[in-house]
C-alpha cells in the first residue's frame, strides 16, 4: 500500500513564496512517478508538475520560471518550490503517484495567494 502525505500549504501574500512537500511510504518503485496536481474552486484538477521518466521536470505553462519540482529519494519526499505566487495560483494542490494503472492521491494541501 502507498501513502502520500503532503505538508507545507497555507496563506500568503501575492509575490511571496511556499514549499509544499510530499512524503511517500508503502511500495514506492519510482519517485520519477511522483507529481503536483492542484484544483481551483470551480476548476478542473490540472497537472501542476512532474517528472518524465527519465527524471526530466515539466511544468504547466503558468508555473513555468516560478515553481520548481525536486525530490529527495533518501527520503522519499518529493517538493514543489513555488515563487512569485499569484492569487490565481489558489487551490488545493495534491501529490500524485501513478505508476501504472492504479493512481494514489494524498489528502490535499491549501494554498491560498491573497492580492
Amino acid at each position: 500500500q502507498v501513502q502520500l502525505v503532503e505538508s507545507g500549504g497555507g496563506l500568503v501574500q501575492a509575490g511571496g513564496s511556499l514549499r509544499l512537500s510530499c512524503r511517500a511510504s508503502g511500495s514506492i518503485f519510482s519517485m520519477n512517478y511522483i507529481g503536483w496536481y492542484r484544483r481551483a474552486p470551480g476548476k478542473s484538477r490540472e497537472l501542476v508538475a512532474g517528472f518524465t521518466l527519465g527524471g526530466v521536470a515539466n511544468y504547466l505553462d503558468s508555473v513555468k520560471s516560478r515553481f520548481t519540482i525536486s525530490r529527495d529519494n533518501a527520503k522519499n519526499t518529493v517538493y514543489l518550490q513555488m515563487n512569485s505566487l499569484k492569487p490565481e495560483d489558489t487551490a488545493v494542490y495534491y501529490c500524485n503517484y501513478k505508476p501504472g494503472r492504479t493512481d494514489y492521491w494524498g489528502q490535499g494541501t491549501q494554498v491560498t495567494v491573497s492580492s
